[in-house]
């Protein structure tokens, strides 16, 4: 079985003399949008990505240089990989088999 695996990754600048991230996100999800083969869903607090462990960890690579490329002095990036060997998991996989075992439609709502 190939190396399917999902990930969340997040890249802050730091040293940027200001507050706002949103340039430097755009500058990530754009390359993202580039990649064959790397789906992703940009969250609130993160990106999460999916496709082939190498591949993923390539575009890891790639989106920590995008601030430096933009003006950061520095840059932190964390990195979570869910690498399940056992069957192919996705995004929406993970989501659903949540939701199947909520009692309510929808646990964002309150």
């Amino acid at each position: 079985m190939k190396k399917h695996v999902v990930a969340e990754i997040a890249v802050v600048p730091l040293g940027t003399g200001n507050t706002s991230l949103s340039n430097f996100v755009a500058g990530c999800i754009d390359e993202l949008e580039r990649n064959i083969g790397i789906s992703h869903q940009l969250t609130p607090m993160g990106t999460i990505i999916e496709g082939e462990l190498d591949t993923v960890l390539a575009v890891v690579k790639t989106l920590h240089e995008i601030p430096f490329a933009n003006g950061a002095c520095r840059v932190l990036t964390t990195l979570k990989i869910d690498d399940r060997r056992d069957k192919k998991i996705t995004m929406q996989g993970k989501v659903a088999a949540v939701m199947e075992k909520c009692t309510r439609a929808d646990p964002m709502k309150k």
